[in-house]
C-alpha cells in the first residue's frame, strides 16, 4: 500500500471512527453483553474447575479470553449492517465518483473493527483484573490475545461486509448472524475445557477460527505458553483473514460495476 492510499485509508478510518464517537450510547451496548458473561457465567460456573482440564483452578482466568473473542466476533458480525446502510443512504456511491481508492473505501471498514475490538478488549481485560482475574502471562499474552480478537474480527468483519454488499438486506443479514453467532460461540472452548466437551464438539472445535482464537489466547497468557500452539492457530487465523479481505475486495468491485 503507498503512502496515498495509506493515508487515504486512514482518513476513511477517522470518518467511521467519529460516527461511532457521535453515538456514544452504542459503546455502552457494546460492552453490556460481555459485562453479563464476565459477572454472571464467572460466579454461576465458577465452580465447573473443579472438575479438571482447564489449566486454572480459576474459572474467571478461563473464562476472560473467551469473553475478548465471543465479543471480537460479536461485534464484528454485523459490519455488513454499516455498509449496507451506506449503500441505501447513497454515501457510499458517492463516494465511487471519487478519485479516493477502491481498497481504502473496503479496508477503513477493516481497520475501524480492529480498533473498536483492540479498545473492546482492552476494556474486558481491565473488568477481568477488577474482578480478581489474573494474567500470568503478562503483557505479551494480553497482547496476543487482542492481536488474535482483532484477526478473528476482521475474517468476520470483512465477510460481513461482503454479505451486505451481495444481499443488501438487513433481514438475511440478521438472519445469518442470528443463526451462526450461537453455534460458533458453543462449539468451541469458551466455557468448557476441552477434555469436558463431547468427542464430537471437540473434533468440531478444531476447525472453528473462534476456537482458533481462544486457543491462542489463552495459551498466550498461561504462565508457559505453548508458542507452538499459538503460532500456528494464530498463522491460521492470519491466513483467514487475508482470504476474507481478499473476497470482501472482491466483492466491493463486484457491486461498483453494478452501479
Amino acid at each position: 500500500m503507498n503512502s496515498q492510499a495509506f493515508a487515504q485509508t486512514w482518513y476513511m478510518t477517522q470518518r467511521q471512527l467519529m460516527a461511532i464517537l457521535r453515538q456514544p450510547v452504542f459503546l455502552v451496548i457494546s460492552l453490556i453483553q460481555p459485562v453479563i458473561w464476565l459477572f454472571l457465567f464467572g460466579n454461576l460456573f465458577k465452580k465447573v474447575v473443579e472438575l479438571g482440564g482447564f489449566g486454572t483452578t480459576s474459572y474467571l482466568d478461563y473464562l476472560i479470553p473467551g469473553i475478548v473473542v465471543m465479543s471480537a466476533l460479536g461485534s464484528s458480525m454485523w459490519a455488513g449492517m454499516g455498509t449496507l446502510e451506506e449503500i441505501e443512504r447513497g454515501t457510499l456511491n458517492r463516494f465511487l465518483t471519487t478519485p479516493v481508492s477502491r481498497n481504502a473505501l473496503m479496508n477503513a471498514n477493516v481497520v475501524q473493527n480492529g480498533i473498536s475490538t483492540a479498545v473492546q478488549s482492552g476494556i474486558i481485560v481491565l473488568l477481568g483484573r477488577a474482578a480478581g482475574a489474573t494474567y500470568p502471562g503478562g503483557a505479551a499474552g494480553l497482547l496476543i490475545l487482542v492481536v488474535a480478537s482483532i484477526l478473528l474480527g476482521t475474517v468476520f468483519g470483512a465477510l460481513s461486509n461482503a454479505l451486505g454488499m451481495l444481499v443488501r438486506q438487513r433481514e438475511s443479514i440478521i438472519g445469518i448472524n442470528t443463526f451462526l453467532l450461537l453455534p460458533l460461540t458453543f462449539l468451541s472452548t469458551s466455557f468448557m475445557a476441552p477434555s469436558q466437551m463431547p468427542s464430537w464438539m471437540r473434533d468440531i472445535a478444531d476447525f472453528n477460527p473462534v476456537n482458533w482464537a481462544m486457543v491462542a489466547g489463552r495459551s498466550a497468557l498461561t504462565a508457559d505458553p505453548d508458542w507452538g500452539l499459538v503460532l500456528s492457530r494464530g498463522g491460521a487465523l492470519l491466513v483467514l483473514a487475508v482470504i476474507a479481505v481478499w473476497l470482501s475486495t472482491r466483492t466491493f468491485r463486484s457491486y461498483q460495476k453494478s452501479v
